[in-house]
């Protein structure tokens, strides 16, 4: 008889022999062979703590054992979990947990809360110390949504449920007929509510995506060489018509990297992957959505990846092309001021190197919120058709020279107002303006961006934020 795949064979027959909850088991497949070494009891407290390595890097890890209660947390199982955060602290490496809990235990009572508010108390000093990585792979409902709430990066297997009261609850109170799917699964966390920054097919998938996410982290690595690609033919010929910025965003990096929150606020793409080999966050524009408009939804979840990074000395790389705040009375009622002021912040804040390239335009106070020199960046570059002014040229005369154009014919106005935006930029924007007043340092060609960039980030002194990762 012999074990393979967690399934015993006997002769010509199979069958299973470890439950798939089991946390051993689900440990045994996000930590490297042969590397796993527990460091709490299998018991029946729910809670299994390891440590192990992660294509050799160190990690800790903890597993919900959903076969005891439903992998419901008590005293005994909340202590785990705080010894697994103090050893990740002292030890200084990812921690990960993957979570299948009702919450709280009921029969424990108020010494679960308490408990439980131990584990968000060990989170929360470990914010910004140690990247935080919570898997969701069945339900994670009560304090067990909370949990992955206060880390750095969820990920959300197809079966994974997060919310606070489940459907009967909820039905009971206000009278809404759901289901779990639909409530705490995949559609609503990763387009509307903005829990989960990764949603995959199955369970394998959710611990692979943690693996990526915690080498990426865990082992940074350095700069070297690296190979130019020519990313001249991306941009459209018409400056005014949208693309997708994917295809920009992968060609800087060494390989396609994990892109977290890609239907949330998908006008902002923010991917975590490698330039010549060294970890690096890409905040990017998507024109091919909204126009690239900053909003307040997009402004939130840049602000947020861009003090992730910053707290684990994760240098950024920052694609301009950017139109502007979208404007409109929902996004002032939906706090675009307070939202948008959060990425401001973010940026003027951040310690760690961090390169600005305008792609297309950088447009008014979104230019600002973008890494702007003036908020600190490291180095701020151009393409050549790179446009920096308070708003287009055009719409820029339209305003100021209107009684001008009011006074010609319908035949002679596009000629004028093609004449007076050419002698605005001159004055007010356009690419030689922003390189006279030092806000764009260099312009570079398409062809030479990677290994420009790669430069700036392998000069520039490693450094990292001193403040916590609070989810904004």
């Amino acid at each position: 008889m012999t074990v393979l795949d967690n399934r015993t064979v006997t002769g010509d027959s199979e069958q299973e022999s470890v439950d798939p909850r089991d946390p051993s088991a689900r440990l045994g497949h996000l930590l490297d062979e042969g590397s796993v070494r527990p460091i709490s009891p299998e018991d029946k407290s729910g809670v299994l703590a390891v440590t192990g390595r992660i294509e050799g890097v160190p990690v800790v890890a903890f597993c919900s054992d959903a076969r005891v209660q439903g992998g419901a947390m008590g005293a005994e199982g909340c202590e785990h979990i705080v010894h697994a955060y103090d050893v990740a602290v002292r030890e200084r490496v990812p921690v990960i947990g993957v979570w299948h809990s009702g919450g709280a235990r009921l029969a424990e009572g108020v010494e679960s809360l308490h408990a439980v508010g131990r584990v968000f108390a060990a989170m929360t000093k470990a914010s910004g110390v140690v990247p935080q990585i919570s898997v969701v792979v069945g339900p994670a409902a009560g304090g067990a949504a909370y949990g992955p709430a206060l880390t750095d990066i969820v990920i959300l297997a197809d079966n994974g449920r997060i919310f606070v009261t489940g459907p009967d609850v909820v039905r009971s109170v206000t009278g809404e007929q759901i289901d779990m799917a639909a409530l705490g699964g995949p559609e609503p966390h990763s387009k509307r509510s903005g829990v989960v920054h990764v949603v995959t097919k199955d369970e394998p998938e959710a611990l692979l995506k943690a693996r990526q996410l915690a080498t990426l982290l865990g082992h940074q690595g350095r700069v070297r060489e690296v190979d130019e690609v020519d990313f001249g033919s991306l941009l459209p010929d018409n400056p005014r018509r949208a693309y997708d910025v994917h295809p920009l965003v992968n060609g800087l990096l060494d390989e396609p990297g994990v892109e977290l929150h890609p239907k949330w606020a998908p006008n902002m793409v923010t991917t975590l992957g490698r330039l010549g080999g060294r970890t690096v966050g890409v905040v990017a524009n998507n024109p091919m959505r909204l126009g690239g408009c900053l909003d307040s939804t997009s402004a939130e979840k840049a602000a947020r990846f861009v003090r992730m990074c910053d707290a684990f000395g994760v240098p950024l790389v920052v694609l301009v092309d950017v139109p502007g705040y979208l404007p409109g009375v929902g996004q002032e009622h939906d706090g675009v001021v307070r939202r948008g002021a959060k990425l401001l912040h973010a940026f003027a804040e951040a310690s760690v190197p961090r390169v600005t390239l305008v792609t297309r335009k950088a447009y008014g106070g979104a230019y600002i919120a973008m890494n702007s020199r003036s908020l600190g960046a490291t180095r701020v570059f151009g393409w050549p058709t790179t446009e920096v002014a308070v708003m287009g040229a055009v719409a820029a005369v339209r305003v100021l020279k209107r009684r001008e154009l009011a006074a010609v014919s319908e035949e002679e106005r596009p000629a004028l107002e093609a004449r007076l935006a050419e002698e605005h930029e001159k004055v007010a924007g356009g690419l030689q303006r922003a390189i006279d007043l030092g806000v764009i340092d260099e312009v570079i060609e398409p062809a030479k961006t990677r290994g420009t960039i790669a430069r700036v980030i392998a000069q520039a002194t490693p450094a990292r934020g001193a403040h916590g990762n609070i989810p904004l």
